[in-house]
């Protein structure tokens, strides 16, 4: 007779050695800052990665991203990709590609949907704003130049880490305590570059200067996959380009000619969506072929022939084992610099970013000018970081001299403001800088 029975954590993971590819890693390897057993778990049903996958999705920044630009500003319509929707779309892609390839999907669900948890508002607009104001580049809100060499740079995939690492508030200890693997793909889903100067709270666990396993290259090559592909539709519905230019596009194209007959005879919007599916497909498909065969002439070459033997060699793995073919990354490079040329370079798109860098840097200008404009939450936490008093509790005549000894002198201060920059939408950042700037607006 059948029996229902409760698979828990332990038979989860059984189930992963069998249904797993040699190559996945599996969740009874993973490894966390914090050991969980004090926070008095009674059962335990999920694998370390589905518990990561569940932090990311309750936590309070992963919900603003609903509020932030992926390319066109959100609040002006409602068919343009936000943050969030493109973080989704990164997770599913990634999990197909994970599936076909026996990878982890648990895994790269987690870090899909983290990878962009730090990310500015207005999109990467937002982001090199603050990267000239932390490198004393803007003349608006010029920075000491003492403080210069330890505030560091910033790049969304370092603030992605520091966020569940540090800026998230909903245990007993700062951050949602994910596995080092999560952490890893989060950092590592784009380009690693030397040099980087960033205050990362825990770099234990991160493997820095390593490739990221399989499961964070996924992350990444399904990140470049939706970016382009949805982009391109965002485009195409803005009128930043027309349907006949994308279909003079190489990629698209070799689309084309598999479509046939029923793309020309289709209407228009339907060979929109005919066309962006069939870009998706070709991209995902190829990566996922030329994978398996990049990985098994990896197998042939050191004689690998077990997990065991895969995780010998993890550390010496090319850093982007999963990839295009060279063909179809030609293909791809081409679309790229079409969307760059004729979206991302568009009149509009550009309005937005002249935006952005009016109001990042002047609610930058503001809240270093006078730290009494931020919330009453920085200035508590620039007190538990440094022992100082808390600013609204002073004197009034003693504040300027504080600010001017402890706050000016002070690279945390700055790091704080950019955290808290980082962290807003894009409609509260514009609801502050009104309320901050223009004396009609609100208050």
């Amino acid at each position: 007779m059948a029996e229902l029975t409760i698979r828990d954590h332990a038979e989860l993971e059984a189930r992963e050695e069998t249904a797993l590819a040699f190559c996945a890693f599996r969740a009874r390897e993973s490894t966390r800052r914090r050991d969980l057993t004090a926070e008095g778990r009674q059962f335990d049903y999920r694998t370390a990665f589905q518990r990561d996958r569940d932090r990311i999705v309750h936590s309070r920044a992963f919900r603003r991203l609903k509020h932030k630009t992926q390319v066109y500003v959100p609040h002006t319509g409602d068919h343009p990709r936000t943050r969030l929707t493109h973080t989704l779309e990164v997770a599913q892609i990634g999990r197909t590609i994970a599936r076909a390839l026996g990878l982890n999907e648990d895994l790269v669900e987690a870090i899909s949907l983290a990878h962009d948890i730090g990310h500015t508002p207005f999109g990467h607009s937002g982001e090199r704003c603050l990267v000239r104001i932390l490198a004393g580049k803007a003349q608006d809100c010029p920075l000491p130049a003492e403080l210069l060499p330890e505030v560091g740079t910033f790049k969304h995939n370092y603030q992605s880490v520091r966020v569940v690492d540090l800026l998230e508030q909903r245990y007993d200890r700062p951050g949602l305590n994910l596995t080092d693997q999560v952490r890893e793909g989060i950092l590592k889903h784009t380009a690693q570059k030397p040099g980087i100067v960033f205050p990362l709270p825990d770099p234990e666990g991160l493997r820095l200067g390593l490739p990221c396993h399989l499961e964070g290259q996924v992350v990444a090559l399904a990140d470049e996959i939706a970016q382009q592909t949805h982009d391109l539709e965002d485009g195409l519905h803005a009128e930043a380009v027309t349907l006949e230019s994308i279909e003079g596009v190489p990629a698209a194209q070799a689309v084309l000619l598999h479509l046939g007959e029923g793309y020309r005879e289709a209407r228009r919007s339907r060979r929109a969506a005919m066309l962006q599916r069939g870009l998706i497909h070709l991209f995902v498909t190829d990566a996922i072929q030329t994978t398996a065969r990049r990985v098994n002439e990896l197998l042939a070459a050191r004689g690998i022939g077990d997990h065991a033997g895969w995780r010998a060699v993890a550390d010496e793995l090319p850093p982007a084992l999963v990839a295009f073919s060279p063909h179809v990354n030609d293909l791809f490079a081409e679309l790229k610099a079409f969307i760059y040329r004729h979206i991302i370079n568009h009149q509009d798109v550009n309005r937005q970013d002249f935006r952005a860098h009016l109001v990042i840097g002047g609610l930058f200008r503001a809240f270093f000018s006078n730290p009494l404009t931020l919330p009453t939450y920085a200035l508590l936490r620039f007190h538990e970081l440094t022992g100082r008093r808390y600013l609204r509790d002073l004197p009034i005549p003693q504040m300027p001299e504080e600010v001017r000894q402890h706050y000016h002198t002070e690279p945390r201060f700055v790091r704080l403001i950019a955290d808290h920059l980082a962290g807003m939408s894009d409609r509260y950042a514009l609801d502050d800088f009104e309320a901050l700037y223009h004396p009609g607006g609100r208050v």
